[in-house]
């Protein structure tokens, strides 16, 4: 498992995401503050959508403290909306079910993550219920809009 892990995260790194994708059972679980919870197809695509809009740009993923069931990684890119550096740093906890990967919750401070995205809009916002449910609520409509673009997935 340790070695789906991190091959998952040489993939995000190289944004292969049909290999990310091909580590996730059908039925997979997937959580974190930007997204909220996705379920089956929709996780698959919210990776297939982050790596499409990197593609060409300055991006990294750095995995490190791997084991059978979680990861720490930290992701350095642009925000285009802003076009402001950001280093996230997430931690991942993973449950597998028939060898893939059934539950995949990542963690990490939203707070910390809107001041470097949107200066002092996150600084002054960020930390609120208000921006995090306006956040996922945004997140989760260009994944809806992505989706429709992209049908046959």
């Amino acid at each position: 498992m340790e070695n789906t892990i991190n091959a998952f995260y040489k993939a995000f790194n190289n944004l292969d995401a049909e290999t990310m994708v091909s580590y996730y059972h059908d039925d997979i679980v997937f959580k974190d503050p930007a997204f909220g919870t996705l379920k089956g197809h929709h996780a698959k695509n919210m990776w297939r959508m982050l790596c499409q809009s990197q593609k060409n740009k300055d991006f990294k993923v750095t995995a490190y403290n791997i084991t059978n069931s979680s990861a720490t990684w930290e992701a350095f890119y642009t925000f285009s909306k802003t076009k402001r550096k950001i280093h996230n740093t997430v931690n991942a906890k993973f449950m597998f079910q028939d060898g893939k990967i059934i539950s995949h919750t990542d963690t990490f401070n939203l707070y910390k993550w809107s001041k470097q995205a949107l200066g002092l809009k996150g600084t002054l916002i960020g930390w609120t219920p208000f921006f995090k449910t306006q956040f996922q609520q945004q997140t989760n409509k260009l994944l809806h809009q992505f989706e429709q673009k992209h049908r046959s997935n």
